[in-house]
């Protein structure tokens, strides 16, 4: 998870608060020196921790706070308003006006441009665009087949004309998306290891020539304070609209996310939060702040759940719960809505308080091998698990890689659930309102 050690620091700073029937002003100026400390080693820039230290102390040395029934709870609360506005206060939206509209990513090789053009396309496909891509790094000729690549498995058109003037190759693409009827095109310009003149130049000559809507600047979270000057930099040249956080799933401190809105002004418009094309979400700081407390992040939670779930199998799903139908089947497709979802830890990140649990009490492979154990029997045998004999649960144990014990076991689960779903049925039937809609 991202944050991991800034939160888990943060988080042990404001139980000893919380354990505080009342606080004093030393005991608040206290625990800001841990806060303090931890945002330092997180990577925040100094000028932005000093005033946000300074803003959060103001509010919480008030009579309003140390006279409160929950003083501690009371600081948590500053903190997370504050944090929250250091990182931009809400949601910033891309702002499309042309047609197509045109949004160039820019940034130093290595931050994950080429790869976001797709997670961004296909995000934009979700929400009813028709987007292009445009191969405009043409100093590396595998980043044109990695776009070639990313564009066939998100299903989307990619413009390129190998390695030529990719000042005339983003003209000639705004072009064809005309003729094309493409709402929007994604230009993937190319990076240097370095800033240099040369890379900025031909930005600005690009930009000057398809006029974008947006300049997206693709940073590496994990590069810390150093992604902040690189953010100053591309900024002083090309004014860019937005940054996007790339690699915000790895090992990162935090320090470039709670520290690029203050020190450039630009917002942050998106983060890529795994390797997979579809992890990529618009950036909201109330509920990046709320992760980094340990406050949970359901409103996402939500969202993934919804992006992940097929609305005809749940309904359906629900109709054979409401009938006790419930069967092997729609267990093994509840696993695989849930894998879309991502992973438990993933899950538990976006929980009040889950971050405690990662890692600890979900066993990822106990559940890879009960798909193993479903994906095992045959159509007939999920559908109606009545007929497994010894024999066919020894064949299905043998194809899982298990043992007969281990089917018998996720039969029991099974017949649990049903028993369950069968009280939630007879509810339903006595006229009580609240039937639970399968999660996925």
């Amino acid at each position: 998870m991202a944050f991991e050690g800034l939160a888990d620091k943060l988080q042990a700073v404001f139980k000893k608060l919380t354990q505080r029937g009342r606080l004093s002003e030393k005991d608040v100026k206290d625990a800001l020196r841990e806060v303090r400390l931890a945002l330092l080693e997180a990577d925040v820039n100094f000028l932005v921790v000093k005033d946000f230290l300074k803003k959060v102390q103001e509010r919480a040395v008030g009579q309003e706070v140390l006279s409160a029934l929950t003083p501690g709870q009371m600081v948590i609360k500053i903190v997370n308003e504050e944090l929250t506005a250091v990182m931009g206060g809400k949601n910033a939206r891309l702002e499309l006006q042309q047609r197509p509209a045109v949004i160039m990513l820019v940034g130093l090789q290595g931050a994950g441009k080429t790869t976001l053009a797709g997670k961004l396309g296909g995000l934009l496909k979700k929400q009813g665009k028709k987007p292009m891509l445009a191969a405009c790094d043409v100093y590396r000729p595998a980043a044109i087949r990695q776009l070639q690549l990313v564009g066939e498995k998100m299903e989307l058109p990619v413009f390129e004309q190998g390695q030529g003037d990719p000042v005339q190759i983003a003209k000639e693409a705004q072009r064809q998306a005309i003729i094309g009827l493409n709402d929007v095109l994604i230009v993937d310009t190319a990076g240097r290891l370095h800033i240099d003149d040369e890379l900025m130049q031909e930005l600005e000559n690009i930009k000057a020539a398809v006029k974008p809507d947006e300049i997206l600047l693709v940073v590496d979270a994990m590069t810390g304070q150093d992604a902040v000057n690189v953010a100053k930099s591309f900024d002083e040249r090309l004014g860019v609209t937005g940054v996007v956080l790339s690699k915000l799933d790895g090992d990162t401190r935090g320090g470039a996310a709670i520290s690029i809105r203050a020190v450039t002004g630009k917002p942050i418009k998106f983060a890529s939060v795994g390797e997979k094309l579809t992890d990529i979400e618009p950036f909201y700081p109330d509920r990046m702040a709320s992760r980094i407390l340990g406050m949970g992040d359901v409103l996402s939670l939500i969202e993934k759940a919804q992006a992940a779930v097929d609305e005809n199998k749940a309904a359906e799903m629900e109709k054979r719960l409401r009938k006790n139908q419930f069967t092997l089947e729609d267990f093994l497709d509840s696993f695989e809505q849930m894998k879309n979802m991502g992973s438990m830890d993933e899950i538990l990140a976006m929980l009040p308080g889950g971050n405690k649990l990662q890692g600890a009490q979900i066993d990822e492979k106990a559940m890879g091998r009960t798909k193993a154990i479903l994906l095992s029997m045959t159509p007939r045998e999920r559908r109606n698990p009545r007929i497994l004999d010894f024999s066919r649960k020894k064949r299905i144990a043998a194809g899982s890689g298990t043992s007969v014990q281990q089917v018998n076991q996720l039969l029991r689960q099974f017949e649990q659930t049903q028993q369950l779903m069968k009280r939630f049925g007879a509810m339903s039937k006595h006229g009580r309102r609240g039937f639970p809609r399968m999660p996925f």
